[in-house]
């Protein structure tokens, strides 16, 4: 048998050994062959001093040495002993470098153009230094308002893309902490960094935009760290006077929204002395004291060749990539100086061309100037979300353009796979719209005038993007601001963050959105075990439910106001997507009563024993009055809606089993009843498959998702989806887009199933925090003959696989090191407790009765509804032989479910009667 440590890391983040405190927790893996290894205790040595921990911590264990200091380097190495007396052997040195600023030690003071031509221009700022004696090493501090692009001495800084990224600019700036000794050398040498306006500059709005809100001018703020061979340190370089600037440099303007210009004729000409100041506008005058990062930077993460060369009916030739994606066209081309290249992006074609109307106000379009050589073209400060561009003034060959994809350098760290082609791709359209959204902060889409922090969306979703990547750092980094903006706001929470749309203040708490507070603090202690950010988020949890429940009253209700509620219920027309077929006081106070209780187990877990009292109390009361006002003592809801039953079942609001079982049949009723089409807006569809499959419904679960009309999760998927959508009809079945003003084909929201994809059919879960002790649990659905779940969890990589074998249902699992799983097998037996490495278990597949043949015409509606094949075949046969009579079928089963089938084809010639008679008997047979 043999062990050793595997990964080993301090803090949150495994791209840089930059830390952020100078006490930076310290998480390892062990790799093992030994079934069942516990660790009993481990050696961490800096390389100063040794110390031994005893116990099993090994996720996130408090830094056991004395603290680092500013710019300060040491090589950590681990060697655990198990519970049975073996012990690993050390673990290679990792790099633990404090990224962080000495007290006193900032400087730099806001620079650009002292005399701009117009708003938000780029410019490049310059200074030269000279390093005078020897030097060990020469670290770059630098942030932004706006973002840059350093470098020293013409080479570039990094490899980041639109840093620093967008953060609450009042309260928070994040600087860069980069090791540029390779690139300076003794005597003189250069400083400079091209900047724009990106986020600080920006315009924000819906459907017009207002004025700038926190800037007019990008600035840069940077100083180098030089430790020199004697020991000695000092801060050179930084901004302020004595650096130049110049506007005429290559990029001419450049926005998030509008794209970019570039003229490669142009060199920076025109230097002057830099303005000293940030160019901001009233109530953001303030530059905070820049903090070092915790989360991994924006950068390039592939590239993708054009997939296919469309000719448009307009005679344009329009590249398509293949895949809905987040970033921009790099294209090496050749042609005349002057000649000008541009580039229109956009998601879907309607009609043969770009379809840019659901880009609303953002012209998304990169303009290039060539200098007369050979240039490649890429936009620097923008971004677009696209699969299809269009590049007009050059000819340019396929194979001389690619896509590259950009987005926050998260690991991945899940997989999910199964027999169903059209379920494995809805889950690559899920990760594909996360890397396109998780870019500097969590937005709701990447394409149009909006590419807001949404809090709502996240609150969703925060499960899944915790399976799919390693996205605690970048959470816990957006959370900083949350509560920033919220601070700002008397203790509500903005519906965006970073908050860009003041106006927005006036609409006041609202639930399922600030709820955001609660919820992806919660998930991030279970999903990654992490203390720290309950610890830091504490305040901001307990401040907003403190607002709601100024403005809620005793009553333990929150009712009365207005709610965005279920948004985009399907059945919301395309101009009000709030009127949703649940009432908004139904999802405000169950939000309610699920946010106290976090906040009451934040506060346990915290030791704030009052608190948990106090807030445990609160959160009894509104379950109580959930459950007076919106539940009958029979288990019906007051809204008979399927997202009344999900809040009402996976909040744990209604705890009677009587009540719950009859509630989760109502919730199957309703599906049912609806032809298992998707009836749920943003709130009930993380929620409606884990409602039904607790409640004993996991064969109406299974509908549900497999369904591929309009609306469900698959529908999209059969219309050439590569990302998840806004709408569930984003794109109708004639082609044409929705003609309502927010149709985004890159929304990862209703893309939350994807949880129960990982946790119940493939069946992998954590049972304790941070994954310490797992769930297997797989639940097989009746048509897959195998599923799969991989998960890098923080004590290392795990698997549960099921397969079908015959009559027997093979489950494989992979335990990591150090930690146990509950194994609850398909069926009714008792669930168990396994140590790590790998298992089998074979268990009987579950009997299905044989479903019975239909007597066509004269079988009730019902019967076809609920018989795959049946439906399957009275819709086929229709769509054969009376196209038109298709939708009024489907509309059918709204109201009819319980009459015969030649009933709800009332009218239908006798032709098409006998061909469907006979189709439905055949399929059934």
């Amino acid at each position: 048998m043999t062990s050793k440590v595997g990964m080993l890391r301090a803090e949150l983040r495994d791209d840089s050994p930059l830390v952020a405190t100078p006490s930076p927790r310290l998480t390892w893996t062990v790799e093992t062959d030994e079934p069942g290894w516990i660790q009993a205790s481990v050696d961490v040595t800096d390389g100063l001093e040794t110390v031994t921990l005893d116990g099993r911590g090994s996720v996130l264990v408090a830094w056991p040495f004395a603290p680092l200091a500013a710019g300060e380097s040491r090589d950590v190495s681990v060697r655990a002993r198990s519970t049975d007396g073996g012990r690993t052997a050390w673990s290679e040195p990792t790099r633990v470098e404090a990224g962080f600023l000495a007290d006193g030690e900032w400087i730099a003071q806001p620079i650009g153009l002292a005399e701009p031509d117009r708003d938000a221009q780029p410019a490049v700022v310059r200074t030269r230094f000279r390093l005078a004696r020897p030097f060990a090493k020469v670290q770059l501090l630098w942030t932004a308002l706006g973002v840059a692009e350093p470098s020293v001495n013409g080479t570039p800084a990094s490899d980041d893309v639109l840093s620093p990224g967008w953060t609450a600019y009042r309260d928070r700036l994040v600087h860069e902490t980069v090791d540029v000794t390779a690139l300076v050398h003794e005597g003189d040498n250069e400083l400079a960094a091209t900047i724009a306006g990106a986020w600080y500059t920006e315009k924000y709005g819906f459907f017009t935009f207002t004025n700038r809100l926190y800037g007019t001018q990008p600035s840069f703020l940077a100083q180098l760290r030089v430790t020199f061979a004697d020991g000695a340190v000092e801060t050179i370089a930084a901004t302020g006077e004595g650096w130049d600037a110049a506007g005429d440099g290559p990029v001419v303007d450049s926005g998030v929204y509008p794209g970019e210009h570039q003229d490669l004729r142009r060199a920076p000409a025109a230097w002057a002395p830099a303005r000293v100041g940030a160019a901001a506008l009233p109530g953001y005058e303030n530059v905070p004291l820049p903090e070092a990062r915790i989360a991994p930077p924006v950068r390039r993460i592939e590239s993708l060749p054009v997939a296919a060369v469309l000719e448009t009916p307009s005679g344009g030739r329009i590249l398509d990539f293949g895949q809905n994606l987040v970033g921009r066209l790099r294209v090496a081309v050749r042609g005349a100086a002057g000649d000008r290249v541009v580039v229109r992006h956009a998601e879907v074609l309607e009609d043969g061309e770009l379809a840019l109307r659901p880009l609303r106000n953002a012209a998304a379009t990169a303009t290039f100037d060539l200098s007369g050589g050979d240039d490649v073209l890429e936009s620097r400060f923008s971004f677009y979300g696209f699969r299809y561009a269009e590049i007009t003034g050059a000819d340019v060959e396929p194979d001389a353009v690619q896509a590259v994809v950009l987005h926050t350098d998260m690991t991945r760290t899940g997989w999910f796979s199964s027999s169903n082609p059209l379920v494995d791709r809805l889950h690559e359209n899920v990760v594909w719209g996360m890397r396109g959204n998780f870019l500097s902060i969590p937005t709701d889409c990447p394409q149009r005038d909006e590419r807001l922090g949404w809090t709502g969306d996240i609150q969703v979703f925060a499960p899944s993007a915790s399976f799919l990547y390693d996205s605690d750092a970048f959470l816990t980094s957006w959370m900083r601001d949350l509560a920033h903006e919220q601070a700002r706001n008397d203790g509500d929470v903005t519906l965006v963050v970073p908050a860009a749309l003041p106006s927005f203040g006036s609409l006041g708490a609202t639930a399922a959105w600030g709820d955001a507070a609660t919820v992806v603090p919660t998930v991030l202690y279970e999903r990654y075990g992490d203390l720290g950010v309950l610890e830091a988020q504490y305040p901001s949890m307990r401040a907003w439910v403190d607002r709601v429940l100024s403005e809620a009253g005793d009553s333990g209700l929150w009712a009365g106001r207005m709610q965005l509620g279920d948004w985009l219920d399907p059945s919301a027309p395309p101009d009000k997507p709030g009127d949703a077929k649940v009432s908004g006081d139904i999802v405000a106070t169950a939000y309610l009563a699920r946010s106290l209780r976090q906040v009451a187990d934040a506060a346990r877990l915290l030791g704030r024993d009052e608190d948990a009292a106090v807030y445990a109390a609160l959160a009894d009361r509104s379950r109580a009055a959930f459950v007076a006002e919106y539940v009958t003592p029979a288990g019906r809801m007051m809204n008979d809606a399927p997202t009344a039953y999900a809040l009402a079942l996976e909040f744990d609001l209604v705890t009677d089993p009587a009540q719950r079982a009859a509630l989760a049949a109502r919730l199957a009723a309703v599906v049912r009843e609806g032809g298992y089409r998707i009836a749920t807006g943003f709130v009930g569809t993380p929620l409606v498959t884990d409602a039904l499959t607790a409640g004993g419904h996991l064969d109406a679960a299974e509908r549900l998702l497999l369904q591929t009309e309009c609306p469900s999760w698959l529908y999209p998927v059969t219309m050439g989806a590569t990302t998840v959508w806004e709408r569930w009809d984003s794109l109708l079945p004639d082609g044409s887009v929705n003609p309502g003003e927010m149709t985004s084909f890159n929304h990862y929201a209703l893309g939350a199933v994807a949880d129960w994809l990982h946790r119940t059919v493939a069946g992998l879960a954590p049972d304790a925090p941070g994954y310490a002790r797992l769930r297997i649990a797989p639940r097989p659905l009746s048509s897959f003959q195998h599923a799969e779940a991989r998960h890098v969890t923080p004590y290392g990589a795990a698997s549960v696989a099921w397969s079908r074998d015959g009559d027997v249902i093979v489950v494989r699992a992979t335990v990591p090191a150090n930690t146990t799983a509950i194994v609850d097998l398909p069926g009714d037996g008792a669930a168990f407790e396994v140590g790590s490495g790998r298992h089998e278990w074979r268990v009987d597949a579950a009997s299905t009765a044989e479903r019975p043949a239909l007597d066509g015409l004269n079988a009730s509606l019902a019967d076809v509804i609920d018989d795959p094949r049946a439906y399957a075949a009275l819709l086929e046969t229709l769509a054969e032989v009376a196209p038109e009579r298709v939708a009024a079928v489907r509309d059918e089963t709204l109201w009819a479910a319980g009459r015969p089938l030649a009933a709800a084809l009332m009218f239908t010639p006798p032709p098409v009667l006998e061909a469907v008679d006979a189709a439905v008997r055949a399929a059934t047979r």
